[in-house]
């Protein structure tokens, strides 16, 4: 497998008020370094635009040993890890100072955009020297199983801005986390911090809809269910673990 790495500076602008990294923006520095990874690797985004494809993030599980905060820089590796039939496969492993605080799995798929529908990855990739057949590792990450309450505890809404789209014209993965993390309270954000995330990205959604959040907090487990406000579909299922600072 081809292994990338990049370091980080992480500006002002993407930390809190209390100097913690956002999570909207590693998720964006991850995405970034996936892209430009699998564009040196030739599956990347002029080969699909070529090819009228797109990738799509279908799952996260990320863990942290220790969330940076209060952290500048951060050295960032990604992996392919393969494909089978339908899906291909990305793990990030995320350090600091030459020690790991984070590492993280993802799922991914590839769609015809004349078709709407999932492209055969074995058929796209296949010939990709770089792309073998999945296989799983010990010591692998697994993803959580995200399970809904029967109620909710708080509800919001948020509108889709133009800035939210991304080169695909639909919402960027990164804002997901944004609005679901939004109706915690600001004393609970200051006074934990992330230790997992388990995140399932249902569906698209497009400018000038409206997202609909409902929030589940259980101790130190929060859930998270977005929808579109208008057809009522799952866009994207959250839960995190979080632990007081």
């Amino acid at each position: 497998m081809a292994l990338f790495e990049e370091t980080v500076k992480i500006r002002y602008s993407e930390m809190d008020c209390d100097l913690v990294l956002k999570p909207s923006a590693l998720l964006q520095f991850m995405q970034d370094l996936a892209s430009d990874n699998a564009e040196s690797l030739g599956f990347g985004y002029s080969y699909i635009v070529k090819n009228n494809l797109a990738w799509f993030l279908l799952k996260y599980r990320i863990e942290f040993e220790d969330y940076p905060e209060g952290i500048y820089d951060l050295t960032i590796k990604t992996e392919p890890r393969g494909y089978n039939k339908i899906f291909a496969f990305r793990d990030f492993y995320i350090s600091h100072n030459n020690k790991q605080i984070g590492r993280a799995t993802s799922t991914w798929a590839l769609v015809d955009l004349s078709t709407k529908s999932m492209a055969n990855a074995s058929e796209v990739l296949s010939d990709n020297p770089y792309m073998v057949l999945h296989e799983r590792k010990e010591g692998d990450l697994s993803y959580g199983k995200i399970k809904l309450p029967e109620s909710f505890d708080i509800e919001k809404s948020f509108e889709i801005r133009f800035d939210d789209l991304d080169v695909n014209k639909h919402v960027n993965n990164a804002n997901y986390i944004v609005w679901a993390f939004e109706p915690l309270s600001i004393d609970f954000r200051r006074t934990h911090k992330l230790k997992t995330i388990d995140m399932v990205f249902k569906k698209e959604i497009t400018y000038g809809s409206k997202v609909n959040v409902k929030l589940k907090t259980d101790g130190n487990i929060t859930t998270h269910e977005l929808k579109n406000a208008e057809t009522g579909e799952d866009l994207c299922l959250i839960c995190a673990e979080w632990i007081e600072k």
